[in-house]
């Protein structure tokens, strides 16, 4: 939205600067972009008389011309052929910026001759295209700026132009006068009074409109007449300059008054040559394929339910966009229907982008007018089209009504204070929403026409607010609800979410943030079924809600591995689903390594990550949540694992805390990932929560006795895991024993077919006295005894 400061000045009588006025808007929430101010570039340039004007010696074209400036007598060589004796020129000394030059003078030699400066032409200054001589001033006194002649003589060429950002929520400042509504609430001026004077007719209109039955929800209401005897030509100058200034074309001053109205009033009208109209205007909807040449030269086919204006012989306007060329206005009209109505902001949406047609009455209509303002605009443009083209105006026909759009809200002073922070006296928050137009009876304040924004009591305190100015609230600490120390903050699973995103980052890990959503054959990957399937996924790759981390981690690593990084090290902390009801979701920590876990290099070989990568970073998160010492790695996970290739920590047969190892080949086959890959997935719900709640640490319970080590080898099945024996050395004793080690294993012929030996390293740690032979002998006793009652094992000798 632009507009010009003296275009704002007929609305607000202030005395403020361009800078103030820009400042304050953007405060209040009209963002300025830009503000063109002519006279700041304009600034250095002065006025001097030619004393004399003499040919050039070297030169058929140029003068060597005597200038009397505010510098003394200066000699300018100028090639303008109306550089003369006795004219007021526009100087620029040495030193000077030349906008339409873009360069800055200096003293010079032209042909010989030294030039001491520059008289200029419109084309130059950036004033107008003219370049065919200098400027030659009527009046004017040596020395004295241009900028303030301009300013007596020519103020439109060093008008301001502001440019401000609209939001969709305030289709009123789409308008001159609203903006000046808001200035005036702050106090930067007093809003002058404008009201709608009624034309009266002088005769009943020969066209009739009409709505049809189907359409009075897209156009509730279609107000026009017929102004007879007008004259249609150029626009005077001063509105020439307005609408030049804000980036629009002249075209007659019929066109230019409905332009004029849909920037100073946000009132968008349209004018139909009257003679070309065949009978009575029609609003309805299209059928479908119905086409019309429009004003922007181009042919439109209507959509069906598109709202059209037509007369006896078919359409003629986009309702609310776009007029037809057919009964578009000449310099021949004569006479003229001009309408104002009231349209549907969705229809006009819909219809716009439809057709694709982007006009200033699309803008705004969909946005929303004043409906209130529909039959006082008309009778405002009237007026403007009699001063300004002559005739004589028709009674006025109007189809439909105004819809209601009365509404009022209670006025909470204190509301102000605890939505927004800031202490305001009732009457200063009265004040405020009077000024802008709000009118209060008792405490409830009635939302003026032109504000469909308003919906409600905390939009009253924004008003307020925002007319305050937010920059004037001051920070306040939170009162606290109880005194002394607060208590944590963050519950002891969020804990245990930062001690797991530090502890994999220390070990090398990049962390990952990926959707909560994958597609349905990765979800089936991971036993995932269709109750995570989304009713409106947001794209074919993202159908289920995920119900493990790790296939997003595996895209992940697909897409870098494509990129040219096959080493990778990713991890990731978010909730996995196992059900679409709330709280069927659950914590996971997962981890992925792909690729070298020692990359190439001189000092040795490379390595490929594999499952015992994947269990020490498992371990060292699982050590920083807190897990029990004593944790036991299983088989027996999920399907999407290496079958002899993976693990579960677990406590006991059923407290699963976490799994790792090698990814089945076909889950990565199926996701684009070269492998192998190695992974880890926790639970941080599932570790036991720590018996002693304070956060100091327990005392050292370090033994000053010997401890004693014993070794035992022993032969089992060639089936008979390893952890199997260790779990059973170690419940021997479980106060004596401290740990427990597999540290050899062997098979040979020597053994049998389908035997190995394993060896277990035994630490004895005594705690109250130095143990004796006989009691190490009854300890080593109860180790052999266990492990061969548990796995069959049998002592080797």
């Amino acid at each position: 939205m632009k507009f010009t400061l003296s275009w704002l000045r007929d609305h607000l009588d202030t005395i403020a600067t361009v800078d103030e006025i820009a400042e304050a808007l953007t405060d209040l929430g009209l963002e300025v972009e830009e503000v063109f101010d002519p006279a700041k570039r304009l600034a250095g340039f002065t006025l001097g008389k030619v004393l004399r004007a003499d040919p050039h010696p070297d030169a058929d074209r140029l003068r060597v011309c005597r200038v009397e400036t505010d510098q003394g007598e200066k000699q300018i060589i100028c090639g303008a052929p109306n550089a003369r004796e006795g004219i007021i020129a526009v100087i620029a000394h040495p030193g000077a910026y030349i906008p339409g030059l873009d360069t800055t003078i200096q003293v010079g030699r032209i042909r010989g001759v030294e030039s001491q400066g520059m008289m200029c032409s419109e084309r130059e200054m950036e004033l107008s295209d003219e370049h065919d001589g200098i400027i030659e001033l009527p009046s004017g006194e040596v020395g004295e700026r241009f900028v303030d002649w301009l300013a007596a003589h020519d103020p439109a060429k060093v008008d301001p132009v502001i440019e401000i950002a609209i939001t969709p929520n305030r289709p009123d400042a789409l308008g001159v006068r609203g903006i000046a509504r808001d200035l005036a609430a702050r106090g930067l001026g007093t809003l002058k009074p404008q009201e709608s004077t009624p034309v009266p007719g002088a005769f009943p209109s020969p066209i009739d409109v009409a709505i049809d039955a189907d359409t009075r929800d897209g156009c509730p209401v279609f107000a026009g007449r017929v102004i007879r005897g007008v004259t249609n030509g150029p626009s005077p100058q001063w509105l020439q300059d307005r609408l030049r200034a804000i980036g629009l074309r002249p075209i007659s001053v019929l066109v230019d008054i409905t332009n004029y109205f849909t920037f100073d009033r946000n009132r968008p009208l349209h004018v139909f040559d009257a003679g070309k109209v065949a009978g009575n205007l029609r609003i309805h909807r299209a059928a479908g394929g119905e086409e019309l040449l429009a004003l922007d030269e181009k042919t439109y086919r209507f959509p069906k339910g598109a709202i059209v204006i037509s007369d006896d012989t078919g359409p003629e306007s986009i309702a609310g966009i776009m007029g037809g060329d057919p009964t578009g206005v000449t310099e021949a009209t004569t006479e003229v229907f001009l309408e104002s109505a009231y349209w549907d902001t969705v229809q006009i949406a819909l219809t716009g982008r439809a057709l694709k047609i982007n006009s200033d009455a699309r803008y705004r209509f969909e946005r929303g007018v004043d409906p209130a303002y529909t039959v006082n605009g008309l009778e405002d443009a009237t007026r403007m089209i009699l001063d300004l083209c002559g005739g004589e105006p028709s009674e006025i026909v109007v189809a439909g009504g105004v819809p209601d759009h009365s509404r009022a809200y209670r006025l909470d002073p204190a509301r102000v204070r605890s939505l927004v922070g800031m202490d305001l006296p009732e009457w200063q928050q009265r004040q405020t929403l009077t000024a802008l137009g709000f009118r209060l009876d008792g405490d409830m304040a009635h939302v003026p026409s032109w504000r469909p924004d308003v919906m409600g009591e905390a939009d009253l305190v924004e008003e307020v607010a925002r007319i305050a100015s937010l920059t004037k609230l001051q920070g306040r600490p939170l009162p606290r609800p109880t005194k002394g120390v607060t208590g944590p903050v963050l519950t002891p699973l969020q804990r245990r979410e930062q001690a797991a995103r530090r502890a994999l980052a220390a070990s090398g890990f990049n962390e990952c943030v990926t959707y909560s959503f994958v597609a349905g054959p990765a979800a089936a990957l991971f036993g995932g079924d269709d109750r995570l399937a989304l009713e409106n996924p947001i794209s074919s790759e993202m159908t289920h809600m995920r119900p493990d981390v790790l296939p997003g981690l595996l895209q992940a690593a697909a897409r870098n591995q494509a990129r040219g990084f096959p080493d990778l090290a990713l991890f990731e902390i978010g909730p996995a689903f196992h059900g679409p009801e709330p709280g069927e979701q659950h914590l996971q920590v997962a981890g992925l390594m792909v690729g070298r876990a020692v990359p190439r290099n001189v000092h040795g070989p490379a390595r490929d990550a594999d499952a015992f990568d994947a269990k020490a970073a498992a371990e060292a998160v699982l050590a920083a949540l807190g897990a029990p010492a004593g944790v036991q790695v299983l088989r027996g996970g999920a399907e999407w694992w290496h079958p002899g290739r993976h693990g579960r920590f677990c406590l006991g047969p059923k407290k699963t805390l976490g799994t790792f190892g090698e990814l089945h080949p076909r889950v990565l086959q199926a996701l684009d990932v070269k492998g192998p890959a190695v992974a880890f997935t926790l639970w941080p719900e599932e570790i036991p929560a720590p018996r002693r709640a304070g956060a100091a640490r327990p005392a050292l319970a370090a033994s000053d006795l010997q401890a004693v080590e014993r070794d035992f080898a022993f032969v089992v099945d060639a089936e008979v895991e390893a952890a199997a024996l260790v779990n059973a050395a170690r419940g021997a004793d479980k106060a004596l024993i401290d740990t427990v080690e597999v540290f050899d294993e062997f098979s040979g012929s020597s053994l049998g077919e389908g035997r190995k030996s394993l060896a277990l390293a035994v630490r004895l740690q005594p705690r109250d006295k130095t143990l004796t032979e006989a009691e190490i002998e009854a300890v080593s006793g109860r180790i052999v005894d266990k492990v061969r009652a548990a796995t069959g094992a049998e002592l080797r000798g």
